[in-house]
């Protein structure tokens, strides 16, 4: 038998196949697989199961990939605005005290875990608690195609800041300093321009994949050698390439590899550790924290000047707590800071955030319309670049995602509609390479309940909307939102698949561009008109 088979448990597969059916019954109810993955952790820990090497690796890897997918969307200067680590590091301290101060209170009562608890041990457990989950946030912003969005760029944000903070503690919790070593990774900022030239010649097939997953293997390998988590390694390395033309396309092809090794992270995190009802109680009081957790982090993001729903959205991205949990309970209980039973306590308490947060993305937008009056008044009148509000009265159509699909559609309809035509993206940095190229392109997000306050007299003349957004659910959303809206005129949007396209049409969209149907008919036009001449 092969070595390397040896690694798989017997049980691997089994664990993998019933996540596969958890996942597929939880999305039959609408909700996202990740909640019945952690969900076939929790029944296999609580039968007993336990996982083999083979599944631990792939939540390892699953992981770098996904930090390194990060860095590749991710640029440097988006982590020094204010409204990024003013918000994490505020955060961190204000949660990092409450949860102290409600556990040394805590401390005075009979109950099991909590009943004698020191100042050290309370504020290790506020610091682990004050963390949002990277891996949870960044999946379900894939899922909604709004990675790039302003809110998910600021949560990203937030979370590299916690991340950075998260290893600077486990360096000085574990005596465990960078080497002199470390100082060269300064050789990686010239480095990056060989690795541009690799990536220039690597073209667009499995070259492309191998060089992606070796690039954040290498890059944590390299970090974990000078003394820093290997997680960092692989988010760095992502970053050297962010700014390549090919960055979103590597991302794009790392991207079903990504989503299946985080399957073992799922199911990892709920077979982690067994709890009792003792660790389930001492866990519940983390979970109704929770709201004031995220309830910090709103008015965090309102003081810092953002919209609300831009805050409401990039608070509920940030709804759960951390894996760090996990690490820091290992930490502390291998360093006689906590007794074990506290590792069980971390692990029910990130897998419930995460079941409980997951269905507010599906209805966040209802709860936003319903309590609009309310989060408005927590609002600051000044307006960040990109959330100001926009004349568009002149316009009759808009095109909705400037990628390469919507470029085409507005270069085409241009000649018609000269003057009274409009995109609308929602990445700045694609907002200014159209500007540049002479297209009315304005930042904005048309699944945003608030773009339409920022344009009030958009629908007085709108003839066309054009929704050629990355993700079929982000254009869905917008469709409904326009019909809330009260929109009447026509939509198109784009689709992939037969299910999509019944799915537009099922919620009044007009005209439905297969991408894949459309663009062989039109191939098939110009072989026609090739063979006449």
């Amino acid at each position: 038998m092969d070595p390397q088979l040896l690694s798989i448990h017997y049980n691997d597969p089994l664990w993998i196949a019933i996540a596969f059916l958890c996942g597929l019954a939880i999305r039959a109810a609408g909700l996202p697989p990740l909640i019945g993955f952690l969900g076939a952790g929790f029944m296999l820990n609580a039968l007993g199961a336990e996982g083999g090497n083979f599944l631990n690796a792939i939540a390892d890897l699953g992981i770098t990939l996904l930090l390194f997918s990060i860095g590749l969307k991710l640029k440097l200067k988006s982590l020094a605005r204010p409204e990024v680590w003013g918000v994490a590091s505020l955060h961190m301290a204000m949660v990092t005290s409450l949860i102290t101060i409600m556990l040394l209170l805590l401390s005075f009562s009979s109950l099991p875990l909590l009943s004698g608890l020191d100042l050290k041990s309370a504020a290790l457990i506020g610091f682990a608690m004050s963390f949002s989950s990277t891996v949870f946030a960044v999946k379900i912003l894939d899922e909604l195609g709004a990675t790039g969005s302003r809110h998910g760029q600021i949560a990203i944000g937030v979370l590299v800041v916690q991340d950075i903070a998260a290893v600077v503690f486990i360096a000085v919790s574990v005596g465990k300093l960078p080497t002199p070593l470390a100082l060269g990774l300064i050789a990686l900022i010239p480095m990056r321009f060989l690795l541009y030239k690799i990536l220039d010649k690597v073209g667009h097939g499995e070259l492309l994949i191998l060089f992606g997953i070796t690039l954040a293997l290498v890059g944590a390998d390299i970090f974990e050698l000078v003394g820093i988590k290997g997680d960092v390694g692989a988010l760095v390395f992502g970053m050297l390439l962010a700014n390549h033309p090919k960055s979103n396309e590597l991302a794009k092809a790392l991207l079903g590899f990504k989503e299946l090794f985080l399957v073992g992270f799922f199911l990892s995190v709920g077979m982690t550790a067994l709890p009792g009802w003792v660790e389930v109680i001492t866990a519940l009081l983390f979970i109704v924290f929770l709201p004031l957790k995220v309830a910090l982090y709103l008015g965090l993001f309102n003081l810092f000047y953002l919209r609300a729903s831009t805050s409401w959205r990039a608070a509920l991205n940030l709804a759960n707590y951390s894996e760090f949990g996990l690490i820091v309970g290992a930490i502390a209980i291998s360093a006689g800071w906590l007794p074990k039973e506290w590792l069980a306590v971390f692990a029910v308490v990130i897998s419930i955030s995460f079941i409980l947060s997951a269905p507010l993305v599906n209805i966040r937008d209802n709860l936003y319309q319903n309590w609009r009056p309310r989060l408005k008044q927590f609002e600051r009148q000044k307006r960040l670049p990109g959330e100001e509000d926009l004349d568009l009265q002149h316009v009759k159509a808009v095109v909705f995602g400037m990628g390469r699909m919507g470029t085409a559609a507005y270069n085409a309809m241009e000649p018609d509609y000269a003057g009274h035509l409009t995109g609308v993206e929602i990445e700045q940095d694609k907002v200014e390479q159209h500007a540049a190229a002479g297209r009315n392109v304005v930042s904005g997000d048309a699944t945003n309940p608030d773009f339409w306050t920022r344009v009030p007299n958009l629908f007085d003349g709108l003839e066309w909307v054009l929704l050629t957004l990355p993700n079929h659910k982000a254009n869905m959303n917008a469709v409904l939102l326009l019909k809330k809206m009260g929109y009447q005129g026509r939509i198109a949007a784009i689709a992939k698949y037969s299910d999509e396209e019944e799915a537009l049409q099922t919620i009044g969209v007009d005209h439905i561009f297969n991408i894949y149907t459309e663009a062989g008919l039109g191939f098939a036009n110009e072989l026609q008109k090739f063979a006449k001449l």
